[in-house]
């Protein structure tokens, strides 16, 4: 058999959903694992930490290289976080699949606070989201926003480094730290999804549709 190959950022969250689809997969279909591979695709967004991403490109920079894998056949599908897809898929490519959605809640980490209220006036919190920064303001326009870019291990270094008193993760990261409902989530936070070109697509979840079906139901 061809291996099915998994496309996926190397970041260990990319890496363990990828697994999880993988695993998903051997399960549901009774495949060998060794049949399906993960290919680590190295994106403009992993590489460039240094600036938010609104001054760059937005969250198509995560998705950029592995799109182009997916037009080359490079890989069959790709597996990826649905909150961080652009809106409009772009041609050619379809959402195929997305795995059961986690926790959608936000989760506060601070080595220091237990909650939003429990940071001291004029604390940092860092974040790269513009919706996590506007509504924490919101409730405590005193605090300082930071950029606080990177990957979980990369932001919590940094909340260790002193580089901010707390953050914000999706509670699906590996934190898994309980809190209380802050703010309105983004939209699929949770929700993993499996990307496929129309021919892959065609050949692992509609065998006989043709482009013209597929392009209709994306």
């Amino acid at each position: 058999m061809t291996k099915i190959r998994i496309g996926t950022r190397g970041s260990p969250l990319a890496l363990a959903q990828a697994h999880e689809t993988r695993d998903r997969l051997v399960a549901a279909h009774g495949l060998d694992p060794a049949d399906l591979e993960i290919v680590v695709i190295s994106t403009t967004g992993d590489r460039i930490r240094d600036r938010p991403l609104a001054e760059i490109g937005g969250k198509g920079l995560f998705t950029k290289e592995i799109e182009e894998a997916l037009y080359a056949i490079d890989i069959d599908f790709a597996v990826h976080s649905m909150k961080d897809m652009p809106a409009v898929v772009p041609p050619g490519l379809a959402f195929a699949a997305t795995l059961p959605r986690e926790d959608a809640r936000d989760a506060l980490i601070s080595l220091t606070a237990k909650s939003l209220a429990d940071l001291p006036k004029g604390a940092k919190l860092g974040s790269s989201s513009v919706r996590r920064t506007a509504q924490a303001l919101r409730v405590r326009p005193d605090l300082e926003a930071v950029q606080f870019r990177g990957n979980v291990e990369t932001r919590l270094k940094k909340l260790a480094d002193g580089v901010a008193d707390a953050t914000q993760f999706d509670l699906d990261e590996p934190s898994k730290v309980p809190s209380a409902r802050l703010a309105l989530m983004a939209a699929a936070v949770g929700a993993v999804i499996l990307i496929a070109g129309f021919s892959v697509w065609r050949t692992y979840f509609f065998p006989g549709a043709n482009v013209e079906d597929l392009a209709l139901a994306a």
